[in-house]
């Protein structure tokens, strides 16, 4: 946390080379919630280069005694928000793949990722607004307080928002539950 502080004190006073350490530090996090939000690889990409260009150039009116990340998810978030207004599209879904971990069996890598995929079948289902909240909090891992930053709510609302979105997911894969039983 301090050296991220440093670097951005650095930004601040204009280092480029200073928010690169940062970029490099975010970049795949920031990819993969921009692939969620706008469901396609390449896109997301672009949104997430042009949301950490806009972070740099607003660097100057942040306070770095706060935690970078969900201030520069709320620009992300917006990025994001913004392509699929012009766009006027639907994520498709074109999630990012995991590298397997080479120790497992065959089968469990091909159970691992049939359930991987249902998962993401589900919550591509579930409204914009409840697959941001489970992606923050579930993938993202950001704490109640830091959903509550980015997204700008009470953290009340964050805890009562998850919880629909948790059974709403739920619902969704109910036969996949039932079925491992």
């Amino acid at each position: 946390m301090e050296a991220e502080r440093a670097a951005i004190l650095m930004c601040q006073q204009g280092s480029r080379e200073a928010f690169g350490t940062i970029v490099t530090r975010y970049m795949r996090r920031a990819y993969v919630a921009a692939v969620v939000l706008v469901g396609n690889r390449e896109d997301a990409m672009d949104i997430s280069q042009e949301a950490f260009v806009k972070a740099f150039r607003a660097i100057r009116r942040f306070d770095p005694d706060r935690p970078f990340y969900p201030w520069f998810l709320r620009i992300l978030r917006n990025q994001c928000f913004d392509w699929l207004r012009k766009r006027r599209a639907r994520p498709s879904g074109d999630l990012v793949a995991e590298v397997p971990d080479g120790r497992m069996n065959p089968e469990i890598l091909a159970r691992k990722d049939e359930i991987r995929e249902e998962v993401w079948n589900a919550v591509r289902q579930l409204s914009d607004r409840d697959k941001e909240i489970i992606v923050l909090r579930h993938f993202q891992h950001l704490s109640y307080a830091e959903i509550a930053e980015t997204l700008g709510i009470p953290q009340g609302t964050v805890m009562s928002r998850l919880f629909t979105a948790r059974s709403r997911l739920r619902e969704l894969l109910k036969d996949r539950l039932l079925a491992e039983d």
